[in-house]
């Protein structure tokens, strides 16, 4: 559903201030109640986690006050962790959830990996990415949702008694089949947004963990992804519906790869809240 052909363009992460902060916490108006929450005070905190490769640096965030909530494991896209996808941890713990969202190249850099604006036009920025993405393989990953779900449920804040949440955006979107797989009893719903590579002949292509996995499943996909390879969400729908999973699989026609990612050339504001209210719907139902 994408490839490296396929990309956001220009990147500028910009600083989001306490006010649009405070606006982005609603969510598209009238599209469910899910989606309207107040903005709430939210714990911040910069923490690293111990996994079988090493410490891995990630953004926790969580609601004042005592509680206990759901946690969500949030995987960001092919830059990682950034100012960007901080903000969305942030909104996301202030409608009700323990977010925690890991740098994916921690084994080769601490967060953040580029510095400024990057341009996937430019060759140059693109080899930037190499070793890092190098760096993440699927057994990594599954080791590495075992230790950040192990985290997220150690946590006074979470509410184990309530299924996980997880979300990827881009590469992300694999890595949250695969948090699926490997801590099935626990993941209660995924959600992937212009994810890639999620059924691919390859050994160790996502689609395979469906079968083991207990979750309900939304998969949004790009309108330029899909024309890409329009068989390819017929064959992820053909999979989810084999192995007896609830799930949504849809294009969002006129949203390019990576709409929902504030601060990318092809950002669509009207698309990406709807996709965020869509996922509040998810986590209501499925957590």
């Amino acid at each position: 559903m994408c490839d490296d052909d396929i990309h956001q363009g220009l990147i500028e992460d910009p600083t989001v201030s306490r006010r649009t902060f405070g606006l982005m916490t609603v969510a598209a108006a009238g599209l469910t109640a899910a989606s309207a929450h107040a903005a709430v005070p939210v714990v911040e905190k910069d923490v690293e986690i111990k996994t079988p490769d090493g410490v891995a640096d990630a953004a926790l965030y969580y609601p004042e006050g005592k509680g206990a909530w759901p946690a969500v494991l949030l995987w960001p896209d092919v830059v990682s962790l950034r100012p960007v996808f901080r903000e969305m941890g942030k909104r996301l713990a202030a409608s009700g959830y323990v977010v925690l969202v890991p740098n994916l190249y921690y084994r080769v850099k601490k967060a953040p990996v580029v510095d400024g604006a990057f341009n996937f036009a430019n060759p140059d920025d693109r080899a930037k990415l190499g070793p890092l993405r190098a760096s993440v393989t699927p057994e990594g990953t599954d080791r590495d949702a075992v230790a950040y779900l192990a985290f997220l449920d150690a946590q006074p804040q979470t509410d184990k008694k309530k299924k996980v949440g997880t979300q990827g955006y881009c590469m992300g979107g694999p890595l949250a089949f695969r948090t699926a797989g490997a801590v099935p009893n626990r993941v209660g719903a995924v959600a992937s947004f212009h994810g890639g590579g999620l059924f691919t002949d390859a050994p160790t292509s996502p689609h395979l963990v469906l079968p083991k996995t207990h979750a309900e499943y939304m998969v949004l996909v790009a309108d330029n992804d899909d024309k890409q390879d329009p068989a390819a969400k017929e064959k992820l729908k053909g999979a989810l519906d084999a192995a007896k999973l609830k799930n949504r699989v849809e294009v969002y026609e006129g949203a390019a790869h990576g709409w929902t990612v504030k601060g990318s050339q092809v950002y669509n504001e009207p698309a990406a809240e709807k996709a965020w209210a869509e996922l509040l719907d998810l986590y209501k139902r499925a957590l």
